[in-house]
């Protein structure tokens, strides 16, 4: 490394990607600074998959006292108080924001609390102060924000899950745009702590490439529970009316009045004014980062990991990219990220967890494919007046017999989705899953005790009995 630089290495963006790639990169012995505008931990940590789970949580007790009776346990009067969930969510993100800083400090790094821009292919501009440093390799780790849908009318009206997090109060009724894992995953956040619910979605169904018949299935159940979903719907316009709530016009005609408007209709690259441009770097046509195999943008020295390239936009996935890119970079050992067969969760209620090809996805590019598929009441309802069926599905490769999906709906399905992928990754046949013992009495035994196909797929066509 030349040391005609201030640094080896400059990142911009201390989110998990980027905390990642200057904690290893300055283990292994190199002068690294990282620049973070807002606080460290980005958006998982700070206003994504953290918070969210811990939403996630509290939501799920208002289901927990409706079952317990049937437990035997009475359960006296229950209210909740946002204010108090909020206060105890910060507590806690500001603790893993001090780990993930200790942890820079602890590495070697450099941290800087400013915001840094591309000021020329090694020169970087920093806003304390406006100072200029110089890098010897660059890592743009800047990330994404909620899309903001700027030709909507009253959009100005509207919070995003970034503001989601930080409501003085609980809405007693909320419409949220989009269909995504974001938009439904808060749909059932919010419901669960009482607000009125409305999703719309301009697709046919929610959850657009998730398994067909668990998305079909979550659809059943949310509406089952009294969250209204309306697809094949968009949202023309928000007002803000005097009493401070809102109307939002919807194009099939509906007007609904809530307190709160909610858009979850994607994420965009934190690219503006970043100097992309002065630095020389290639843009896609949505502002994300272009990048090679190795994560390499346009120009040699200067690389990308994580949302802001657009490429699979999940926290565990740049962690990898940047371990990946000190491989690459300071190891001289050329290692590109692997995005086959990545197990994700959608912690909706029930929830989803999945890997691998969904049943359509194999029928399309395998074309022979046998599918395992368990329908069932889990146990922990059985006592209850609950019914919402799990589903276990394998999609096997007719003739490697090699499962090539696992998708699961229900109870801990986003635990059961982490082992799956082991499995899946591994590729395991479907023999492997037989010839494995169950675990009684569990809901994940069914995926060791299908010894049938529910169908087979032949050709692209599925083939009844």
């Amino acid at each position: 490394m030349s040391h005609s630089y201030d640094y080896d290495l400059f990142v911009i963006g201390g989110g998990s990607g980027g905390v990642r790639a200057a904690r290893r990169a300055a283990m292994l012995g190199k002068r690294v600074a990282i620049a973070e505008e807002y606080r460290y931990g980005g958006t998982c940590v700070i206003r994504g998959c953290v918070p969210k789970k811990l939403l996630v949580y509290a939501s799920q007790f208002s289901e927990a006292f409706e079952d317990a009776p049937s437990f035997g346990w009475t359960v006296g009067e229950t209210s909740f108080d946002w204010p108090t969930l909020i206060a105890n969510k910060d507590k806690e993100i500001a603790r893993l924001e001090g780990i993930y800083r200790a942890n820079l400090d602890k590495a070697g790094v450099e941290t800087l609390r400013c915001r840094a821009v591309l000021d020329g292919p090694h020169e970087l501009r920093l806003s304390d102060g406006d100072r200029r440093v110089t890098a010897d390799t660059i890592l743009v780790a800047t990330g994404g924000r909620p899309a903001r849908h700027p030709h909507l009318p009253g959009a100005e009206h509207c919070i995003t899950s970034d503001e989601a997090f930080h409501l003085e109060a609980l809405p007693r009724s909320i419409v949220i745009l989009g269909g995504g894992y974001i938009a439904v995953e808060f749909a059932n956040i919010f419901h669960g702590l009482g607000s009125e619910v409305t999703l719309v979605y301009r697709g046919k169904e929610i959850l657009n490439g998730f398994d067909d018949e668990l998305r079909a299935e979550l659809h059943r159940a949310m509406a089952e529970k009294g969250i209204r979903i309306l697809c094949h719907e968009m949202l023309e316009s928000v007002e803000q009316r005097e009493n401070g709530r809102l109307c939002a016009q919807l194009s099939g005609g509906e007007a609904i009045t809530a307190d709160q408007v909610m858009l979850a209709i994607g994420r965009q690259a934190n690219t503006e004014n970043l100097g992309c441009e002065k630095a020389g770097i290639e843009l896609d046509e949505r502002g994300g980062v272009k990048v090679d195999g190795y994560s390499r943008t346009n120009v040699p020295h200067i690389f990308a990991v994580g949302d802001v390239t657009h490429r699979v936009q999940l926290t565990p996935v740049a962690i990898h990219e940047a371990m990946c890119f000190v491989e690459t970079r300071f190891r001289d050992n050329p290692t590109e990220p692997d995005f086959e067969a990545i197990a994700t969760a959608v912690f909706s209620q029930p929830e989803i967890g999945s890997v691998g090809m969904t049943e359509e996805k194999a029928a399309r590019d395998i074309r022979d494919v046998d599918v395992y598929r368990a329908k069932f009441r889990p146990m922990r309802q059985v006592l209850t007046a609950r019914v919402e069926p799990t589903i276990m599905k394998l999609v096997v490769n007719a003739s490697t017999r090699r499962v090539v999906g696992a998708h699961v709906l229900g109870p801990d399905a986003g635990e059961m989705g982490q082992l799956l992928g082991v499995a899946v990754k591994a590729r395991l046949t479907k023999e492997d899953f037989d010839r494995t013992m169950a675990v009684h009495p569990t809901a994940a035994e069914e995926l060791v005790t299908m010894y049938e196909p529910s169908w087979r797929i032949r050709n692209g066509e599925r083939l009844e009995g």
